[in-house]
């Protein structure tokens, strides 16, 4: 009977141990949600954003466009205080509504770069690498996106009224 005991005591606590390790793995800690770091007077903001990719190539383009896309969908509620951005569209399912438009907006070299650009070139300012694997690369990047300048071109192409 105490072999028993001893041996389901051991085996809870082993599981304990295994589930409260798995929170401390590398990663676990970080939040990958864009955040606002600050606005500007012309309605653009700067925002840090998070991408992943097979490179750091590939995670950085994804950042960006992950950045536009939480101006549009989402907003942007992390960050600066203050600095809170509501989502352009308030549309509910938009994206699956202009599914067309959308996908040609963000492909590859889409009409979404004109929209954001890096905000600064000063060394060690515009990215972290802050997770890597065999399979994907982690990539933050501050990028600065164009707020106004986008809401005016989803109004020209009728994506939001005005």
């Amino acid at each position: 009977m105490k072999k028993l005991i001893i041996i389901t005591l051991g085996c809870v606590l082993g599981a304990l141990f295994l589930a409260c390790n798995t929170s401390n793995k590398l990663g676990a800690h970080y939040t990958y949600e864009t955040e606002c770091m600050g606005s500007e007077l012309d309605g653009s903001y700067t925002l840090k954003a998070w991408g992943v990719g097979r490179n750091i190539v590939d995670a950085r383009e994804q950042a960006r466009k992950n950045a536009v896309k939480d101006v549009i969908f989402k907003g942007i509620s992390k960050g600066k205080e203050g600095c809170e951005i509501k989502p352009i569209l308030f549309e509910v399912n938009a994206y699956d509504k202009h599914r067309d438009y959308f996908n040609k907006f963000f492909a590859d070299h889409g009409a979404f770069e004109k929209f954001v650009n890096y905000k600064d070139k000063r060394a060690g300012s515009s990215a972290k690498t802050r997770q890597r694997t065999d399979a994907e690369v982690k990539y933050g990047v501050i990028v600065r996106v164009k707020r106004a300048e986008l809401r005016e071109k989803l109004i020209q192409d009728n994506i939001l009224k005005p």
